[in-house]
């Protein structure tokens, strides 16, 4: 019996320990786990061994330490795969704070393109300057009475310069001439348009310095897109032509969707490119346009986009010049002898729709004052001021893509009083009737014109014939 009794007392003293070694684990035991088989009667042992008995077969232990380690391996795995993933994060991270401090410190990129010009840009988007050149080329010729000229010239040529500083709102603009029509008599200078300009908030833009006052449509839309080889005499002769000043404008006022724009500029009222101290001024210009239809581009004659629906602007203008010594307002010849009050405003019209093209304008420019008196080496001299109206209508069509028809009727009047030279002019060429042909090699960055005017007034005799044709060509 007590040998019996013995192996007893050993074989639980070993399920006891087997036991506590298992409840020391930081698992606890599989719920599940098959009985010990059945043993003789024991003697009552303490509840801790009882509990654990179930315990102290080696096979669920064995299966226990297996699932431990597999769990353990399964954890370091998923330390080395975040590892990895961390790593890899922070060197894209150094990699893009390495591109974006190689870009400030001056990183660009150049593109080119035909009519376009050359675009230098900064990869931060901070500047960009584009250069491009423009050339015009025109042959002549006009027929009066018996006689015949042949004129043959490069009109003009230009050389830009624009793009934004600091900020794609932040924009300028350089417009050099060098063609023999585009100088004044009395000002050398090449510059024709010199400004910078805030479009950043959209109800209120601001442009400072010398540019197109924004008085009619037909003078200050680009003249690469003229339908016929000059703009209207009524243009011509009652424009306000550039000046230096401050405009605030919107393309998008209450952001309508462009239907709405503005434009409100206060100038010298001498025109581009005085110097010397002046006594006169200011210019103050106030301009009006709706767009039922949304916003298009109506900076251009023709209608080359051919969209499949209606597209019409409707502008008005008002201006007021106090005090100029220019004849024309803004440019002609500079009075000596007095300065004058000009009062000016213009409507006008544009309609587009399937590559058909309508425009319209009235304009009309009165001086308070039609002439100035005075003596020159003691003899008497009078000064005239040049007060008139006029009107025109013009409309083309493209045939195809590349191919375009125009036509034009355009008249100017003068004022009872004013400029002799005015009126001989309006009797002589008043009246002007023209069509012509275009065509399109690169949209208006390279095209070839072609028309003729019948330019008459009230004597047939002045009557006169001009044919001409032109290359406009942009780099």
């Amino acid at each position: 019996m007590k040998s019996i009794n013995g192996k007893k007392s050993h074989t639980v003293r070993a399920a006891a320990a087997l036991s506590l070694f298992a409840a020391a684990l930081p698992l606890q035991a599989s719920a599940q786990q098959p009985a010990a088989p059945p043993q003789a009667p024991a003697p009552a042992s303490p509840p801790a061994l009882q509990e654990t008995g179930a315990a102290a077969g080696v096979d669920p232990l064995s299966r226990r330490v297996a699932e431990l380690e597999q769990q353990q391996r399964a954890l370091l795995e998923r330390l080395e795969a975040e590892r990895k993933a961390a790593a890899e994060e922070r060197a894209s991270a150094a990699k893009q704070q390495a591109e974006a401090a190689k870009d400030k410190g001056g990183g660009v990129k150049v593109t080119a393109a035909p009519g376009k010009g050359f675009t230098v840009k900064t990869a931060d988007d901070s500047f960009s300057s584009t250069i491009r050149a423009r050339l015009q080329i025109r042959e002549t010729i006009t027929h009066v009475g018996e006689d015949d000229t042949n004129e043959i010239n490069v009109r003009t040529v230009r050389l830009t310069t624009s793009g934004q500083l600091l900020s794609p709102d932040l924009k300028y603009n350089v417009q050099l001439a060098f063609g023999g029509n585009d100088f004044e008599k009395d000002s050398p200078s090449p510059i024709f348009d010199a400004f910078v300009e805030y479009t950043g908030i959209r109800d209120l833009n601001v442009r400072v310095g010398q540019f197109l006052t924004p008085f009619n449509r037909a003078r200050t839309l680009r003249e690469v897109s003229l339908q016929q080889t000059d703009r209207p005499i009524a243009v011509r002769e009652f424009n306000l032509d550039r000046d230096v000043g401050l405009m605030f404008s919107s393309p998008d006022l209450f952001g309508l969707g462009g239907k709405l724009s503005y434009n409100l500029f206060v100038g010298g009222g001498e025109g581009r490119n005085r110097f010397g101290g002046q006594e006169h001024g200011p210019l103050a210009v106030a301009r009006l346009a709706l767009r039922p239809f949304g916003a298009f581009d109506d900076d251009q004659d023709a209608d080359l986009s051919r969209e499949a629906k209606p597209r019409l602007a409707v502008g008005v203008t008002g201006a007021y010049n106090h005090q100029t010594n220019r004849q024309n307002s803004t440019f002609g010849t500079t009075l000596t002898l007095g300065a004058a009050d000009y009062l000016h405003g213009a409507a006008d019209l544009v309609f587009k729709y399937a590559g058909f093209s309508l425009a319209g304008e009235a304009i009309v420019r009165h001086a308070e004052k039609d002439s100035f008196e005075g003596e020159a080496d003691g003899a008497a001299v009078r000064e005239w001021t040049r007060s008139g109206y006029g009107y025109f209508v013009q409309a083309g069509y493209l045939l195809t893509d590349r191919v375009e028809v125009a036509a034009r009727w355009d008249q100017i009047f003068a004022e009872r009083g004013t400029d002799p030279k005015l009126v001989d002019l309006v009797d002589a060429q008043g009246k002007q009737v023209g069509s012509g042909l275009n065509v399109y090699l690169n949209g208006y960055a390279l095209k070839f014109q072609g028309d003729y005017f019948y330019i008459f007034g009230k004597e047939d005799a002045d009557a006169r014939h001009v044919g001409r044709l032109q290359l406009d060509a942009s780099f």
